[in-house]
């Protein structure tokens, strides 16, 4: 064989062996394409608030949802608010499946499009028997979210702080020539704009029909302007126990469950007033799109049983969404949640289908207030 033939031969092989990689690599490429089709997204997302919040549903429903149905989930922490899943369904890159919304951003992103429809019917009856449309306290059932616990934005200041009278009203919160000092409150309209009504006389079944009109907008902004030289804003749940701590407020807004911790099971000197009150509901719903949608199905269902609700409440006092759970939650417990009765004296409720169909009016109002003058604090959610 001559060398010509040899180097001939070689190169054959040679491209033999080229072309069969090529085409292994290509039915390789098409395999593990349709692999990650039908599941492109393994692990099940849920996304919440952060801090003690967080802690209170990993502890209630997060470990016991893995160990029940061999399934992992994480969890991540988010702001509140659309905008992120509104750029993950722009983007169609959704990669969120379950997520805890305030009410009245649950109404909004349904009414978008941005959220599943719920399938309600799979949720399951109480053990007496009791239908899940009835367990559930009134408004936490909708098209595109379920209930999970109420909570409330109180007020909440050091009791060391004060050598005299301590507060006790809502109003006590808006006077600083009686109660000195710096005061905390949440960088959102939605509450700030009720309590200062509230701490100006209205009633509390009142508030919205007064923040309907330009008159009583302009009122609630005169309330705030009285402490406005004064507040520090805070946006995540962590900041205004922080606040109270290092003494940078007298006083300041804050979740009550966020209150928990510091008063239980730390022993700190802190008091709640919870006197105007202004309790919401908490709502689980999955971004359009979800990849994992049946998945985060399962985990709601799980995760609203009364169980799990009674379980939260171990760990932080919110109130859960379902009736039955609270036969199955400690009287000394109970006394620490919005929902007891002594808690419960000149509370409102928030109007989330109101906050829905407003926030984006009055958030642009509140900005511009806030632009007259104050200071801020950054940070970033619940």
């Amino acid at each position: 064989m001559t060398r010509e033939n040899r180097t001939g031969e070689i190169e054959a092989m040679r491209s033999l062996l080229l072309l069969g990689a090529a085409c292994a690599a290509l039915a390789l490429s098409q395999v593990s394409g349709a692999l990650a089709h039908e599941s492109p997204h393994k692990d099940l997302t849920v996304v919440s608030w952060g801090g003690a919040y967080t802690r209170s549903q990993m502890l209630a429903y997060v470990k016991p949802f893995r160990l029940r149905s061999g399934e992992w989930v994480s969890m991540e922490t988010y702001n509140g608010g659309l905008d992120e899943i509104r750029e993950q369904i722009e983007t169609e890159n959704v990669v969120w499946d379950v997520v805890d919304f305030e009410l009245s951003d649950l109404l909004r992103g349904c009414s978008e499009g941005l959220l599943e429809n719920i399938d309600l019917g799979r949720l399951p009856a109480a053990v007496d028997g009791t239908p899940a449309a009835e367990d559930f306290i009134p408004g936490a059932l909708t098209e595109c979210g379920v209930g999970q616990m109420l909570w409330a934005t109180v007020v909440a200041y050091d009791v060391s702080g004060f050598d005299g009278e301590a507060p006790g009203t809502l109003a006590d919160f808006f006077d600083v020539a009686e109660f000195p000092g710096q005061r905390g409150l949440r960088r959102n309209p939605r509450v700030n704009m009720e309590w200062a009504l509230m701490a100006d006389g209205v009633a509390a079944d009142e508030v919205y029909a007064a923040l309907e009109t330009e008159d009583g907008q302009a009122r609630a902004f005169d309330v705030l302007d009285r402490i406005r030289n004064g507040i520090v804003w805070w946006t995540t749940g962590s900041e205004p126990v922080e606040l109270l701590d290092s003494g940078t407020v007298a006083m300041t807004s804050v979740w009550n469950g966020r209150m928990y911790r510091p008063i239980v099971e730390e022993g700190k000197d802190f008091a709640i007033i919870w006197d105007g009150q202004l309790w919401d509901i908490d709502s689980w719903g999955i971004p359009k799109g979800s990849a994992n949608l049946a998945k985060a199905m399962d985990f709601i269902v799980f995760a609203t049983g009364a169980a799990q609700l009674a379980e939260q409440t171990k760990y932080i006092s919110y109130g859960p969404a379902r009736m039955s759970a609270m036969s199955l939650v400690g009287e000394e417990t109970k006394a620490m949640l919005p929902t007891a009765e002594a808690n419960m004296a000149n509370a409102l409720q928030m109007d989330a289908a109101w906050w829905a169909a407003r926030h984006t009016e009055l958030s642009g109002k509140f900005e511009e207030w806030l632009t007259r003058g104050g200071r801020g604090l950054s940070g970033s959610a619940r």
